[in-house]
């Protein structure tokens, strides 16, 4: 077996790479490159769970960042399970062929008792207070306290939200780096989320994207140059491109003005009760689960929602069993939003009664994905002391909301969710070894891909016995 190291740059694609990716550049003019066929949904969970078990949303089950439960009639996100999603593994498809295979899962999403060696991701504090502590969790307590001593409390604060930075994929870097050193993994995947939140707050054109390339590119040198030393093969991915958004659609705000929408008051303030409403959606970037509680209504919504602004098409049953989304997870049907739009959840028509969460960096509370977390409210006209003040208080033990981010979606400017048209601006697959990957490979070839690295193969070199046996 060959060791070899995955990472993850999300957000990387063709056009991205250049001057400012001298380690990246240095990689892919070594070995070979490749555009990667993303799939529909392109966000992380979906795209994270294709690559992993070779399989579409219809078999592993990942339609989304998060979707109506409706068991629970409530809408979750960013669940940590690995029991949510299902299929064989690659590091299952490894160790089938080799008892020896060993794989370290560091901040992939649905890390959480999977059966991977090694697992790392991140997971706060919640203290019955209402205080949110950073932390990590790792499938062993003893290897969380390790990382702990070596490496410092996880970065939590710079993971998401309005003070996101590279100091939280420095920490993954590092994690990575001392998994290697000390358990030596025969695969190990590695996740850096940087570049992914910036081109969402700048948009891909921006200025600002050149330092912040040059950033985690230097990351990227350090694991790159680590593999060199100890003989590990490197493959490098990105899960999707990041389009330029200009505006996104509210479609709840659109559902609630026909009356098709449910929502309920608490102290003032409106909350979605999904169980509840006709028609309501979950609003995930560039796509939008509708969910239908009459089966008989399906084509009267499909058709209302084609009229909206910005819409690009409404897939109903068959189009959701030929793009492999015929899971019983998805809505009724799916929007798919224009090249320059997204979705937001917001549902209220007056910002007065809007849920206090709305104004938090609060994942789990919301109804939909919400990248405006990753700004501060412009109106605060001295943020880092409100922020200060605000800390202080929940110090002293005070209750009280970080409630800092704006209402005005229009600050976004990129997103990602469909598959994009310009093979220039999708999802790349780096290796360090020349002419091992396919001509066009998919996001369900990267586990086959993993193991043929491992494994010393090649593209096409694979039997048909093994591929149904260890890698499919």
């Amino acid at each position: 077996m060959h060791r070899t190291l995955v990472i993850n740059v999300v957000g990387l694609t063709r056009a991205l790479m250049g001057e400012h990716t001298p380690a990246l550049s240095r990689l892919a003019a070594a070995g070979c490159v490749r555009e990667l066929g993303d799939i529909l949904p392109a966000v992380t969970c979906a795209a994270q769970a294709t690559m992993l078990t070779g399989s579409p949303p219809r078999e592993h089950g990942i339609v989304g960042n998060g979707w109506y439960h409706r068991d629970l009639s409530e809408v979750m996100f960013w669940r940590q399970s690995a029991a949510l999603y299902q299929g064989e593994r690659v590091w299952e498809a490894g160790k089938k062929r080799d008892a020896a295979f060993s794989c370290a899962k560091l901040f992939w999403w649905y890390n959480m008792y999977d059966s991977v060696d090694w697992a790392v991701t991140p997971r706060p504090m919640y203290p019955a207070d209402g205080r949110k502590i950073p932390d990590h969790w790792a499938n062993s307590p003893a290897l969380h306290d390790e990382l702990n001593a070596k490496l410092g409390q996880f970065p939590l604060f710079s993971f998401w939200g309005p003070n996101a930075n590279i100091e939280s994929s420095r920490w993954i870097t590092d994690c990575a780096l001392h998994i290697e050193q000390t358990r030596r993994p025969t695969l190990n995947l590695a996740y850096l989320p940087h570049l992914d939140y910036c081109l969402q707050k700048f948009g891909p054109g921006a200025p600002e994207i050149a330092v912040e390339l040059e950033r985690v590119d230097e990351l990227c040198a350090e694991l790159i140059e680590h593999a060199k030393r100890e003989g590990l093969r490197v493959l490098v991915l990105s899960e999707y491109g990041v389009s330029a958004v200009r505006g996104s659609i509210a479609l709840n705000q659109e559902f609630r003005r026909v009356g098709w929408l449910a929502i309920r008051e608490e102290l003032g303030l409106e909350l979605l009760d999904a169980g509840m409403s006709d028609v309501f959606s979950v609003a995930d970037h560039q796509i939008a689960h509708i969910y239908v509680r009459n089966p008989e209504r399906v084509e009267e919504v499909a058709e209302f929602v084609r009229q909206i602004a910005g819409i690009d098409c409404v897939l109903g049953a068959q189009a959701k069993q030929e793009r492999g989304l015929d899971h019983a997870r998805s809505g009724e049907l799916i929007a798919v939003a224009s090249p320059d739009k997204w979705f937001n959840y917001y549902y209220w028509l007056d910002d007065d009664r809007a849920p206090d969460f709305a104004r938090c960096v609060d994942i789990h509370r919301k109804p939909g994905y919400d990248p405006v977390e990753l700004f501060m409210d412009p109106a605060i006209r001295f943020p880092r002391a409100k922020v200060a003040s605000r800390v202080v208080k929940k110090m002293l033990g005070f209750r009280m909301l970080m409630d800092v981010i704006p209402l005005t979606p229009s600050l976004v400017r990129g997103s990602h969710g469909r598959p994009v048209g310009d093979p220039g601006a999708g999802p790349l697959l780096l290796s360090s070894e020349p002419d091992s990957l396919p001509s066009a490979p998919q996001q369900s070839d990267v586990k086959r891909i993993m193991l043929e690295h491992v494994f010393d193969e090649r593209p096409g070199n694979v039997t048909a016995a093994g591929l149904d046996s260890d890698s499919q």
